[in-house]
């Protein structure tokens, strides 16, 4: 079972590795206050072109912890 939800961009981490020099995760908070990472998924230009702080996005995961959190 897949949820999709709605989460604002509020940070950046910069990516190690490979991803050196581009993002690594987006730090989103959903609007019932939950913060997490978002770091899988991105193809190469969105890594070297992030979405701007504020920007709202929609995000697929299969599972929630036990907290609630993607």
């Amino acid at each position: 079972m897949f949820h999709d939800a709605d989460a604002v961009v509020v940070d950046y981490i910069a990516g190690r590795g490979r991803h050196k020099g581009r993002l690594g995760a987006l730090v989103v908070l959903m609007s019932d206050g939950t913060k997490f990472f978002i770091g899988t998924g991105f193809s190469d230009k969105q890594r070297e072109a992030p979405l701007e702080t504020g920007s709202w996005i929609t995000f697929r995961c299969q599972e929630l912890s036990d907290a609630g959190v993607p």
